[in-house]
């Protein structure tokens, strides 16, 4: 009988940047007032979950969303850089509108999601998806029949949910990734599984939706 590990995945509170719909990427842009309320509610609806351990990006939006979970369940956060979101080099900083604007070649090939892409200065598709699925699987599996966090950004939520529904990576999203979402997958020896995906009931307002690697919509009231 294989050995399970429960994950719940949340991504980071809402940002300035999220809202003005600019790339964070690497850059470590603060929660704003209401991320700090979404990561106080997803934190009371985690209370009772038996969670032992709690893993985070070492960028702050994410770290501040974790740190917020641990008061509440008396934990240490753990930091792990391979959790942070895809690093995108020129892009960052930048709406899409101004990339698109700048690099016009560039912006459509990341549009469409081509695997091997790289904004100057910054990460492929491939080499993002095989960093944190591979940091996932591993905090994982040093903690096998347990219940563990792991909060990180949008561009990783998504990478997660294509390891556990083995989608490929130039396949469109339909899927929801809200700020402060809590998202549920098992992991085995086999990989990872999805139970549940973008839970926001626990937030009385609308959460921020990341689009395509940074670009925002707003989701209506859950």
């Amino acid at each position: 009988m294989q050995t399970v590990t429960r994950i719940v995945a949340i991504r980071h509170g809402e940002t300035a940047w999220n809202v003005d719909t600019r790339i964070q990427g690497h850059l470590d842009i603060p929660l704003n007032a209401t991320g700090r309320w979404q990561a106080s509610r997803m934190a009371e609806a985690l209370a009772d979950e038996g969670i032992s351990a709690v893993y985070s990006s070492d960028l702050s939006r994410a770290l501040e969303t974790a740190e917020a979970l641990c008061t509440v369940l008396g934990l240490d956060v753990v930091t792990d850089n391979r959790l942070r979101e895809r690093a995108f080099g020129a892009f960052e900083a930048l709406t899409f509108t101004e990339i698109e604007s700048r690099w016009p070649a560039e912006a459509r090939r990341w549009t469409q999601r081509e695997p091997e892409f790289a904004p100057d200065g910054g990460e492929s598709l491939n080499d993002f998806y095989a960093r944190c699925v591979r940091a996932v699987h591993q905090i994982a599996e040093a903690h096998p029949g347990q219940t563990i966090a792991v909060v990180a950004h949008g561009g990783v939520m998504d990478c997660l949910y294509r390891a556990a529904t083995r989608l490929d990576l130039q396949a469109r999203r339909s899927w929801t990734l809200g700020n402060a979402s809590i998202n549920r997958l098992l992991h085995t020896g086999e990989g990872l599984t999805l139970v549940g995906w973008s839970d926001t009931r626990h937030l009385e307002d609308a959460a921020l939706d990341e689009t395509a690697d940074g670009g925002t919509m707003h989701l209506p009231r859950t």
